[in-house]
């Protein structure tokens, strides 16, 4: 497990000097203009599926204030409010994300509800045990240190509460295996370095989903960062997994 956390980490968007968070700042605000339309075209519509089966885990327990964790442009976050929460409040470090975001939030009429301010999510801006729910999708590849990000969350999780976490996996069955390696590995960062105008960004989506530790192995991250039980359910196959755990 610390062998996975530390090849994790290392993965970076950029060959530079810079931090991991410097980099995935800088990634994320170039391709911002873009990202949604991207991320929606290369799943074929797909994620706006996971994220409906992710945020139901939560109607049960009717969460009243929500943070959505490296919210980006806030479509988990917008997914959350079918939840009737009073509040739901994004973090990112990308301030052109963020940028998109807030404008969804003013075409919506949302603004009453829903704010998205500019965090870290090693060092997160709340008070212990503050939230009903904590969300993150498709962000905790992109954390610098994993196990510190993932310490945040559980700190900020009132106890008994829940952290769910949507993240890209690895299938492991053909023929999905092998055409899912092959989109992934050649076609996504092609298409993506030409809609973005960024070469790296989309080189770096499978680099980083590669060297995550998923399954088991990020179950265990979540027990090191003192959630108490967890488990995984997988989806499309194993295209991604949704993580539930419990502080």
């Amino acid at each position: 497990m610390e062998k996975d956390m530390m090849k994790h980490d290392a993965v970076t968007p950029y060959e530079t000097t810079d931090s991991k968070k410097q980099q995935v700042a800088e990634m994320f605000n170039n391709i911002s203009g873009s990202y949604d339309f991207l991320n929606h075209f290369f799943s074929l519509g797909i994620d706006k599926q996971w994220r409906k089966k992710a945020i139901k885990i939560l109607k049960q327990d009717q969460p009243k204030e929500i943070l959505d964790v490296a919210t980006g442009t806030g479509d988990f976050a917008f997914e959350a409010m079918k939840l009737e929460p009073e509040k739901i409040i994004g973090v990112d470090i990308s301030d052109g994300m963020l940028e998109i975001g807030r404008k969804k939030i003013n075409k919506r009429g949302l603004s009453e509800k829903m704010t998205f301010l500019n965090g870290d999510s090693e060092n997160l801006p709340f008070e212990d045990d503050s939230f009903d729910a904590v969300t993150v999708s498709f962000g905790v590849r992109n954390f610098q240190n994993l196990l510190a990000g993932l310490k945040e969350i559980q700190r900020v999780l009132k106890p008994g509460g829940k952290a769910i976490v949507l993240e890209f996996s690895k299938p492991k069955h053909f023929p999905l295996k092998q055409v899912y390696f092959g989109y992934f590995k050649y076609i996504m960062p092609l298409f993506g370095k030409a809609i973005s105008k960024d070469k790296a960004a989309y080189s770096y989506l499978p680099k980083s989903v590669l060297a995550f530790p998923e399954g088991k192995d990020f179950e265990a991250v979540l027990a090191k960062a003192g959630f108490e039980r967890s488990n995984q359910q997988t989806v499309t196959g194993g295209i991604a997994s949704i993580y539930t755990a419990w502080k």
